[in-house]
């Protein structure tokens, strides 16, 4: 049994019938939470999405981790491949009763992973010229994509103990979500489900020096701070993308 497998119990619905197909750990990750306008983001996702809301606002999260332990079932890792740093910028989104997460960009430094993103997934990935290294108790992070350039240059490291986001929190919505979406042929969409364990969260101090990711998607931030969460990661498994008519 895959290790992510071990914990179920906490899923919002029953795990599919079919085999995983794909192993993965996402590693010391950031979660940097910005509330947007709802109407801004409404114009940027297909129009089967359901845009999520919390707190009287929507939200994208701007994520640097490390992916590790990537392939496909049932190969071992592949050195060059099975390891990489990643950056997504995602909102939150439903489509019949599945809250899940919508991409506007995935930075990642490894084209072969950017290739089958773009042609197997339809997720908007950018291959980049990326670093995550370990200094002083926290993590230095640096991404720039070979095609345009778009950086992002910060610091994070985790602040207080590790705590389980309980239901109801904006810890638990923005982070417990077992499924991504992504675009389809004509109007359907592709569904991607996954599981994981329950995130261990900590507080985070963030220190962003650049950040072009959500101006190159046309997204401007409300005034608040953001808010930040670091995890040490999960293991996870993921299963077939399946096509969804809206």
């Amino acid at each position: 049994m895959h290790p992510a497998l071990r914990e179920v119990e906490h899923r919002p619905w029953a795990l599919p019938r079919s085999e995983w197909t794909w192993r993965q750990s996402w590693r010391d990750l950031a979660f940097i939470h910005y509330r947007v306008p709802a109407e801004t983001l409404r114009k940027l996702i297909p129009s089967g999405l359901t845009l999520q809301e919390f707190d009287g606002s929507a939200w994208v999260g701007l994520v640097p981790f490390r992916m590790a332990g990537v392939m496909k079932r049932p190969w071992p890792d592949l050195p060059g491949f099975s390891e990489f740093p990643e950056l997504n910028l995602r909102t939150y989104v439903d489509v019949g009763g599945k809250p899940g997460v919508w991409f506007f960009s995935l930075d990642a430094a490894s084209w072969p992973v950017v290739w089958g993103g773009r042609n197997l997934y339809r997720l908007p990935y950018f291959l980049a010229k990326m670093r995550q290294d370990f200094v002083d108790g926290g993590w230095n992070y640096s991404s720039r994509r070979n095609v345009g350039g778009t950086r992002f240059v910060a610091r994070y490291r985790p602040v207080g103990g590790v705590f389980f986001a309980e239901p109801g929190t904006f810890e638990h919505w923005a982070t417990e979500r077992y499924c991504l979406y992504s675009g389809g042929r004509g109007s359907s969409l592709r569904r991607v489900e996954v599981h994981h364990a329950p995130w261990p969260l900590q507080r985070a101090d963030v220190a962003i020096e650049t950040c072009e990711v959500l101006d190159a998607v046309g997204i401007t931030p409300s005034g608040d701070e953001p808010v930040c969460h670091y995890s040490t990661g999960v293991d996870v498994v993921s299963f077939a993308a399946e096509t969804i008519c809206v």
